[in-house]
């Protein structure tokens, strides 16, 4: 097979990973930084040119996108679905998932598990907007954020009222959340290969963080899920669309809810504290599933 995957650095774990998997297999994958391609948009013949090349006879393409570049990096992915091209996982799903606040309207219309969430953009009354999510403590998150960065526990209730008109005041769309208290600054990370839960592991946040980042300091070890954790996991990448994602779960007193689905998530922390081999399953699920125009929305979402 000819694989593209697009990814802005040759040297990122997760990029080398894929690569070595994909070589390993006897397939030929050419890594292409998204935001050097360029597209020609036109009737009938869609393309897409790199470094003075049209890329043409990819068998799939794996979606390796930034959040910062997610809207040009989606509508290189979308370009290559026009073609024909198998993605790992499609555009709208990967646009999907980038949109928190989009997300979390979608998992809770299908009744998955989530934490009190509200969303305001200049309420008359930020105090009834504490109130809703149980009062302090509680988190306050930017909804463009990513790996830990812009989310804030506000620990009373003058202090929360202070970050919600802070945030508002410079115009930042933001999410209040309730603090899940009793996970104790741990969450679980899910990780779903074509609808199954391949690996799972519990990120635990350093002493006097609530974050559990592991780019934030967080260690990773290996956890064993219960059926309801696996049930959520499994379902909420569905909702999603993705037929590869990271799901991360907090475990709650009334049972797991799902903080986010992440459309690229990284391997290092995966096989490093689980010993196997996720780059490998990726692979062969493209294997087992790449086929000439086999989408379901073929970038027309």
């Amino acid at each position: 097979m000819k694989i593209a995957l697009l990814s802005r650095n040759k040297k990122l774990y997760s990029t080398r990973r894929l690569i070595e998997a994909a070589e390993e297999n006897g397939h030929t994958i050419q890594v292409i930084d998204v935001l050097r391609a360029y597209m020609n948009i036109t009737s009938h013949k869609p393309s897409i040119h790199y470094k003075g090349e049209e890329l043409n006879d990819f068998d799939a393409v794996i979606p390796r996108i930034g959040a910062s570049v997610t809207f040009y990096g989606a509508a290189v992915l979308r370009q290559f679905e026009m073609m024909g091209v198998f993605p790992l996982n499609e555009s709208v799903a990967l646009t999907r998932s980038r949109d928190k606040l989009r997300s979390l309207q979608l998992l809770s219309r299908r009744g998955i598990g989530l934490p009190v969430t509200v969303y305001a953009s200049k309420p008359d009354d930020v105090k009834d907007m504490v109130k809703m999510v149980g009062g302090a403590p509680l988190v306050v998150k930017i909804l463009e954020g990513t790996q830990g960065i812009g989310v804030v526990l506000a620990e009373t209730q003058k202090a929360a009222e202070s970050i919600i008109e802070g945030f508002m005041g410079v115009n930042a769309n933001i999410l209040v959340q309730e603090y899940i208290k009793e996970s104790k600054g741990a969450d679980i990370r899910c990780f779903v290969v074509g609808g199954k839960v391949v690996a799972s592991m519990k990120r635990q946040g350093p002493k006097d963080e609530f974050r559990s980042n592991i780019h934030r300091g967080g260690t990773a070890t290996t956890i064993r899920i219960t059926p309801e954790e696996r049930s959520t996991a499994v379902r909420a990448a569905k909702i999603m669309g993705l037929n590869v994602a990271g799901v991360d779960l907090l475990r709650s007193n009334h049972g797991p809810v799902v903080m986010e689905v992440n459309s690229s998530p990284g391997l290092e922390g995966i096989e490093s504290s689980t010993g196997k081999d996720i780059a490998g399953m990726i692979i062969d699920y493209i294997e087992k599933n790449s086929k000439f125009g086999k989408t379901r929305t073929r970038g027309k979402g």
